[in-house]
């Protein structure tokens, strides 16, 4: 009986170590599944999953694998060159568009120069209005479509923030005269750098100060903190809790604002995003507020 049980015992003992033996070269080969499929994800390479293992069920699961991964190639492509076409139709409309935008433009100009009616200078003023109105779009149009190569890093440098801001902020110091916009500004003393791509920065912050020219009533503020957050607010009539939700989308515009266009912040949230940092807007008591962070 005792050696029954002793038997019994032992080849139970043995199944258990197989059984750990293989439950451990399945550990290690799903391990080794799991580096390779990252590898090949986060690489630009055509390669295929390959496994040490002799398991059948494993290597069932890698032809899956395979299997799926080139659906995703192929998907992959499919979005890049689509996206590479799209690109191409925004640049040529933009170049399309700018020839009689200027030409049209160009008559205007010499229209002012004639002996006109108050009425017919009121017509040319608007004429006048929504041509600008369709170049600056067109300029968007045509950045928005460079915007779409930002896939990967940007050359990144060790960038003063405050530096950026202030000139930028110098830059639009017509516009906020002809808009009767009284910035306040309030710039930390200390010196706040970020490894930034300084071009896409004074981009963003350039398309952050053109939406406050759009549609501020008369007041604009900019904190920068010792952090590196920056702060943009401005009253905003025009605007409503439910448009600021959307105010980063591509093709979002307000329809109900003095100028309806649609590109600007979306272009400075995706730079914000390559440049590692993050953007939210907020609408509260008609103050709409920008907030960033590198």
């Amino acid at each position: 009986m005792n050696i029954g049980l002793l038997i019994l015992s032992i080849i139970l003992f043995l199944i258990v170590v197989v059984l750990v033996l293989r439950m451990h070269f399945l550990h290690k080969s799903l391990k080794e599944i799991e580096t390779v499929f990252s590898h090949i994800l986060k690489s630009d390479t055509n390669a295929l999953i390959t496994t040490s293992s002799s398991s059948k069920v494993i290597k069932d699961f890698v032809i899956c694998l395979n299997k799926e991964l080139g659906e995703l190639r192929t998907q992959r492509m499919q979005y890049q060159n689509g996206n590479q076409e799209l690109k191409r139709a925004i640049t040529n409309i933009s170049h399309d568009l700018r020839t009689p935008l200027t030409a049209i433009t160009g008559y205007i100009d010499l229209m002012k120069q004639e002996a006109l009616s108050p009425t017919q200078e009121q017509y040319l003023n608007r004429m006048d209005a929504k041509s600008n109105e369709l170049i600056e779009l067109t300029e968007q149009l045509f950045d928005f479509s460079k915007t779409m190569d930002i896939v990967g890093e940007l050359p990144k440098e060790e960038c003063c923030i405050n530096e950026i801001l202030e000139e930028t902020l110098i830059s639009y110091y017509t516009l906020f005269k002809e808009k009767q916009i009284i910035p306040e500004i309030q710039l930390c003393e200390e010196k706040v750098y970020k490894l930034l791509n300084k071009s896409s920065c004074i981009r963003i912050f350039e398309n952050i100060l053109s939406n406050v020219v759009k549609y501020s009533d008369g007041n604009f503020k900019v904190v920068l903190q010792n952090d590196g957050t920056i702060l943009f607010s401005n009253k905003a009539t025009s605007l409503d809790a439910t448009s600021v939700q959307k105010i980063f989308d591509r093709y979002f515009t307000v329809e109900n604002a003095k100028k309806a266009t649609g590109l600007g912040l979306s272009i400075a949230k995706q730079l914000v995003e390559v440049n590692g940092g993050s953007i939210s807007a907020n609408y509260k008591n008609g103050i709409l507020e920008i907030k960033m962070r590198f």
